[in-house]
């Protein structure tokens, strides 16, 4: 394959992935501040399906070699560290 048309597509793989984490990231945070406590059955399951269906994202990624694993760890952990984030700020209040 072409190097350029592989950095391309590496490129718009890891784009789609960022976009889908700062979805989960966004709908959580709605989630926390309009609708429910962090520690409801319901929202704890939103969470670990949303996350679930995003590592499997990065997975098949990376087995295409769009992306390295490096680089779907750093998303995960960006959005475990936010998510985190989120939920202290939500029980402070």
């Amino acid at each position: 394959m072409d190097t350029n048309i592989q950095l391309s597509y590496q490129d718009k793989a890891l784009e789609l992935l960022k976009k889908d984490a700062e979805k989960i990231a966004q709908l959580i945070k709605v989630q926390m501040d309009n609708l429910t406590m962090p520690q409801c059955p319901l929202y704890e399951e939103v969470l670990d399906t949303q996350m679930f269906g995003l590592s499997r994202e990065i997975d098949f990624a990376v087995k295409l070699g769009l992306l390295e694993k490096s680089e779907g760890k750093e998303i995960i952990a960006s959005l475990e560290k936010e998510l985190s984030n989120l939920h202290d700020i939500h029980t402070e209040k």
